[in-house]
């Protein structure tokens, strides 16, 4: 029940709307109740009459079937498209609403988040569960009602004619309720198993669409049919269950609307032949018993489809909840104007809190204009420890300050705002380079985007692209090389122009080529500027002001190139296999 009243938080912007539907739509219903009364009338006081002439007979019989030809032609009409045009109008605006809450949700999730949760499951919940939930408006918000007061308005009309065959027309109502409380009990967790189930399927083949390469470069195919095999067996086997279900309510709740038109006719019968009871009348509840029946078995399928929309709004809600690891403070400042100081105090820091610390005490004070370069094998640290700058994690233990502030008592994307980051493994949208490029600024000019580009040794290559900066590339810039995606993520930085730059690995795609060819740029943007370089290849941050070192989570060595390699300590070692290493390479 928490899900329904959750949810109908995103109904109540609409309560009017939903109202003046379900209103239309008994006028829609209350049409059609009139037909067995016509039918009543024709044959009781028209066919059946002994005081009207033929031709009286003709003239009455043409003139109601005049009138009615008008209620249905004309009148119907327009009721039916507003009531389906005003119901289809409100569900989707709801499920706009919470799609849109979803969405801003999704984008203040943490980097553990998604590092725990598959892709599709998320889109999933979002586009799946979503649009499942839209049968609960039209069903049980507008549809269910209508269905109830048409049932009401019938019983009210069946009363007036016989009280005692109104009695036994509803005789099952209860056993009729019975079977529905029985059957569709067990059918929401039901149906929340088919619904993970479908997540799973389809956050298996997202994951596998994207890594396509993969099978095909290792021949795997059979290999990964059988394994997609396996997740939709899962799902045939929870959709196989849910619709066992299904059907044994159906059958039971259509075997007991089956008997109840039996009893009228042999009760409606026997009650004409002992002439309590006029042949018309007896023609009409005939009728009406269709028209009780109808909504009943709409209220069954109503219940299915209602019951699969709890399912999916326990699934919505239950995303909804997932706790934010990066909150702003409730006193939480604007990060405004950034001088550029950035001291990491004691930190240390760990991704789940049973773990053990990946950095340990770390201690460093950074001035503005800075250029850090953080060197080590890879699994030391490095990269964790730039990600706590902007706040992508918190840390576990000590203290990250920005100008003397701690980094947590600014508000989050207002000190991302004053942060570029380039990563190791830069992704690029499927849209144009130009768009890529903008979400840098993304109310940059053309002009702005062009210097930027240029900036990253980027703009050649462009205009060699099919058409320009105006050139698809791709999910993931599948289309450009693993340089090019690289220096339209430089270049959004460039675009950018942040006080603190972050170069996760920023040139590890490039050929050496590439590399020196924008590693002037990059110290170019670097100047007067904090930065923070986490490098691979030593011999591309030896201008850096300071270079450390970092070996399982700690500082091992902090000093200029030069510096360090007179000390002889572990950095001058990595340097020297590096440079080994590269003068083989160049031997080959």
């Amino acid at each position: 029940m928490n899900s329904i009243r959750r949810y109908l938080q995103f109904v109540k912007p609409y309560r009017l709307q939903v109202i003046g539907t379900i209103f239309i739509g008994v006028i829609k219903f209350s049409i059609p109740l009139m037909i067995p009364m016509l039918i009543k009338y024709v044959v009781d006081d028209i066919v059946g009459s002994h005081s009207l002439a033929r031709d009286e007979k003709i003239n009455k019989l043409m003139f109601v079937l005049g009138v009615m030809i008008v209620i249905f032609v004309v009148l119907r009409p327009p009721i039916e498209y507003y009531r389906q045009y005003f119901a289809q109008w409100t569900s989707s605006k709801i499920l706009y609403d919470i799609r849109d809450t979803m969405y801003t949700h999704i984008q203040k999730l943490s980097f553990k988040y998604f590092s725990n949760t598959r892709a599709g499951e998320i889109i999933s919940r979002v586009i799946n569960d979503v649009e499942q939930t839209k049968t609960f408006v039209i069903s049980g918000l507008m549809n269910l009602w209508l269905d109830i007061a048409t049932i009401i308005i019938a019983i009210i009309l069946m009363f007036s004619m016989s009280a005692k065959l109104t009695f036994v027309s509803i005789l099952l109502f209860p056993l009729y309720a019975f079977s529905i409380r029985y059957f569709f009990g067990n059918l929401r967790r039901l149906t929340r198993m088919r619904s993970q189930a479908l997540a799973e399927v389809q956050s298996y083949l997202h994951e596998r669409v994207q890594g396509m390469p993969v099978i095909k470069s290792f021949a795997i195919e059979e290999y990964e049919q059988g394994q997609f095999d396996k997740q939709n067996k899962n799902f045939l086997e929870k959709a196989l269950q849910h619709t066992s279900w299904n059907a044994k309510a159906f059958s039971a709740v259509n075997t007991i609307t089956d008997i109840a038109p039996l009893i009228v006719i042999g009760y409606s019968a026997y009650l004409v032949i002992l002439h309590q009871l006029s042949l018309g009348t007896m023609v009409a509840f005939f009728a009406y018993i269709d028209k009780l029946y109808s909504p009943l078995r709409r209220l069954v399928n109503s219940s299915t489809t209602i019951t699969q929309s709890f399912a999916s709004m326990d699934r919505v809600f239950e995303f909804l909840d997932e706790k934010y690891d990066i909150v702003d403070e409730p006193n939480a400042q604007v990060c405004k104007k950034v001088h550029g100081d950035i001291s990491f105090n004691n930190v240390s820091f760990s991704y789940e809190s049973k773990e053990e610390m990946v950095l340990k005490e770390i201690t460093l004070h950074v001035k503005k204009g800075e250029t850090i370069a953080l060197v080590g094998m890879s699994g030391g640290g490095k990269s964790t420890l730039v990600s706590l700058i902007p706040r992508f994690y918190d840390v576990t233990e000590g203290n990250i300050t920005l100008d003397g502030v701690d980094i947590r008592q600014f508000k989050v994307q207002s000190l991302r705002d004053k942060i570029g980051v380039v990563f190791q493994d830069n992704i690029l949208f499927s849209e144009s380079v130009m768009d890529n490029i903008l979400l840098g600024k993304p109310g940059a000019t053309k002009e702005e985007v062009y210097l930027a580009a240029k900036a990253a040794n980027a703009d050649e290559f462009i205009l060699n692209l099919s058409e320009g900066y105006n050139t698809k590339v791709g999910e993931r810039g599948v289309k450009l090389s693993g340089g090019q995606k690289q220096r339209v993520a430089i270049a959004r930085v460039f675009l950018k122009n942040p006080p603190i730059l972050i170069l996760d690995e920023a040139t590890s795609a490039l050929d050496l080529e590439s590399e020196h060819a924008i590693q002037e740029s990059l110290e170019e943007l670097a100047k007067d500027r904090t930065t923070f370089i986490v490098a691979h290849r030593l011999s591309t941050i030896t201008h850096a002001n300071r270079i450390v070192l970092i070996e399982h989570g700690k500082i091992v060595e902090v000093g200029t190139h030069d510096e360090l390699m007179a000390k002889q300590g572990n950095y001058y070692k990595l340097f020297q296999v590096q440079q080994l290493e590269h003068k083989e390479t160049e031997a080959e």
